[in-house]
């Protein structure tokens, strides 16, 4: 088995291959004066593992490209991040099912695909092989277990994310909530714990993703209002889009926190032991 991966994954390759014992494959990528990419792959194996997040269009039709090279061995392809999964329905006519569009073209030459922590796992059909979502939430609290917190609570910004939240604080026998919302007046948002109080606490806000932080931002002072002795973010995908991290610190967060399926500063965890473990079982 060889692991190769496209520049956007070069580091979380590398981890899947330690925790897989196996070796990683060089490949080269450059451009051409009009701007096409190009890649080429050294040594090839006849079992592939191909990582490679999507972020954007560019790391999309690169990943297409390194999947058309590998073709000829088996592909087990695996996508930490992938763009376009939030836009798995059609909400007016002549719109397209963009997770479709982008799932079944990645996967074209895969036996198996794995995502990370996919924003709704109804896109995982539309490989069309067998796919596989794998969940850092043990990750996450293992990380925090790392970390100097008392008396912590686990916090999901909405009761949709709560059984991740759920998930992280079950790894350190932790407290966990979900944010409840209520209009005072107008656009006026009141924003606090739905059963727990944050007072005194060190309040941890997980997530699947941290795109521009918005909710973040405005929970976080809210909560340092209500007596939280500190406010983190912690999140699987690290977006951070529109200044989002710097923001966030400027808010008071006392720290943002995200694993390497998109390589930031603020990579703390990575998902490659999970990755390679989920690779292994299948085996």
């Amino acid at each position: 088995m060889l692991v190769v991966s496209t520049e956007y994954s070069q580091i979380l390759a590398a981890n899947v291959a330690g925790a897989l014992g196996c070796p990683v494959g060089g490949v080269r990528f450059s451009r051409f004066p009009d701007g096409e990419q190009y890649l080429r792959v050294g040594a090839q194996d006849p079992e592939m593992v191909v990582v490679g997040s999507v972020p954007d269009s560019d790391a999309m039709v690169q990943l297409l490209l390194l999947m058309d090279a590998c073709a000829g061995s088996k592909i087990t392809l695996v996508i930490p991040y992938m763009a376009y999964a939030r836009q798995d329905k059609q909400f007016h006519e002549g719109e397209p099912l963009s997770a479709r569009a982008v799932a079944a073209a990645l996967a074209r030459g895969a036996s198996r695909v794995f995502t990370v922590n996919i924003h709704d796992p109804r896109v995982l059909p539309f490989f069309q092989v067998p796919a596989t979502n794998l969940s850092l939430a043990g990750d996450i609290g293992r990380y925090l277990s790392s970390c100097p917190l008392r008396d912590p609570l686990i916090l999901a910004p909405d009761d949709g994310a709560a059984k991740f939240a759920g998930d992280v604080a079950r790894t350190g026998g932790w407290d966990s909530d979900h944010l409840d919302k209520t209009r005072i007046s107008g656009d006026e948002v009141r924003m606090e714990p739905k059963s727990l109080s944050a007072r005194g606490r060190d309040v941890v806000i997980v997530d699947d993703i941290i795109s521009t932080g918005g909710t973040l931002i405005s929970a976080a002072g809210m909560l340092y209002g209500q007596g939280a002795r500190s406010v983190t973010a912690a999140c699987v995908h690290g977006v951070l889009a529109e200044g989002a991290y710097l923001r966030l610190l400027a808010t008071g967060i006392s720290g943002v926190v995200c694993s390497d399926t998109l390589e930031r500063a603020c990579s703390r965890y990575s998902a490659g032991k999970a990755i390679a473990d989920g690779i292994s079982g299948c085996s």
